[in-house]
């Protein structure tokens, strides 16, 4: 697919493809910035929406409020045309039983403790027909412009904790392991299942977009996380986290591990050694310094002997050259935290002095 809204696709598609196999430089942004000039389309703008519910929720608004957006947005440098579909974070959790409640800035997942032991997906389920709805109506609407992406709908202990909730899957880890593990197992399979089904929907000539962080691979990608692991130890991170993790690699094209914040970093030797695993992601968390901090470079150096690729993010404009200089641009892709179409010229120049 080559999206017509940003001309400069070839080059892009081509670093995107580096990065992938290690020997490349990325240089992008997670979300939209608006343009200074002028519009890649006039489509007109949707009414403000009614209330978070339709904000969210109603697929027609929605994704017009999308295409809008993305008409009047910078795709310079490496940055990706990706309708954002999200959901809320883990909503595949909703899907299978957890509740939804629609917010200002996001959607808010709400466990269901009367959650049984056998976790399954029904095919009625609201909020898996409101996924499969919203993204039908944003490929409508791209006729090739840009690409949908597909949600966050996360996998593994995350949606296990969103749909039951910390304490009784937390408990179950020393009480009741090997239910704990057949959870994981049918969250594993249905999360296949779910993304499969998304996928045959976004899909371009096998080609697709992943809206965290805004990713792109020739084939089926997604983002990987476990952000419980910072409560948990080594042990138990290998025990109920990698085989699952391991699982999906094997069964997806492409994947970036998001590693969220420092006390994750105790479980990065384990992540490392998962073989299929593409890439890692950096999240320092609050308090720290963020992505482009000489605190990181270190680790970025780590995670590359190990072979696999980088994606530094928020990294300031002014810590773009250093961050080159100190790590190399091999398998690296940089996140800026830009804040103007200049910044984002600026930045695809430096990459061009590396590439």
């Amino acid at each position: 697919m080559n999206p017509i809204w940003k001309p400069n696709w070839p080059q892009t598609r081509q670093h995107y493809l580096d990065w992938w196999s290690g020997k490349g430089l990325v240089v992008s942004m997670w979300g939209y910035l608006r343009s200074e000039g002028q519009p890649h389309e006039q489509p007109p703008p949707p009414p403000l929406a009614k209330d978070p519910e339709q904000r969210w929720f109603d697929p027609h608004w929605r994704s017009r409020d999308i295409h809008y957006q993305l008409a009047h947005s910078c795709l310079g440098a490496d940055i990706i045309p990706v309708a954002d579909t999200n959901l809320g974070p883990c909503s595949l959790a909703a899907i299978l039983g957890a509740g939804m409640e629609p917010g200002e800035e996001t959607v808010w997942i709400r466990p269901d403790p009367s959650i049984g032991d056998q976790i399954h997906i029904d095919p009625s389920n609201r909020w898996l027909k409101a996924h499969m709805e919203l993204l039908k109506a944003c490929k409508g609407l791209a006729e090739g412009r840009y690409f949908v992406g597909c949600p966050d709908l996360c996998e593994g202990l995350d949606v296990l904790v969103a749909l039951r909730g910390a304490e009784p899957v937390f408990m179950d880890m020393g009480e009741r392991p090997q239910i704990l593990e057949m959870q994981l197992r049918q969250i594993n399979k249905i999360y296949l299942e779910v993304f499969e089904q998304i996928y045959q929907i976004i899909q371009v000539d096998g080609e697709m977009a992943f809206c965290y962080f805004s990713i792109w691979s020739p084939g089926r990608v997604a983002k990987l996380q476990c952000d419980v692991s910072g409560m948990i130890s080594p042990k138990d991170f290998r025990r109920f986290a990698i085989p699952y993790l391991r699982e999906q690699c094997q069964c997806l094209d492409y994947t970036l591990y998001h590693l969220d914040g420092v006390d994750a970093l105790r479980h990065l030797d384990a992540i490392l050694e998962i073989e299929p695993l593409k890439a890692i992601q950096w999240t320092p968390g609050a308090g720290q310094p963020q992505g482009g901090d000489p605190a990181w470079y270190g680790l970025y150096r780590r995670i590359r002997k190990a072979g696999k690729a980088v994606m530094a993010s928020w990294v300031r404009i002014d810590q773009l050259m250093p961050l080159l200089d100190a790590v190399g641009p091999d398998g690296m892709a940089v996140l800026v935290d830009f804040r103007s179409e200049d910044q984002i010229e600026q930045a695809a120049k430096i990459a061009d002095r590396y590439r």
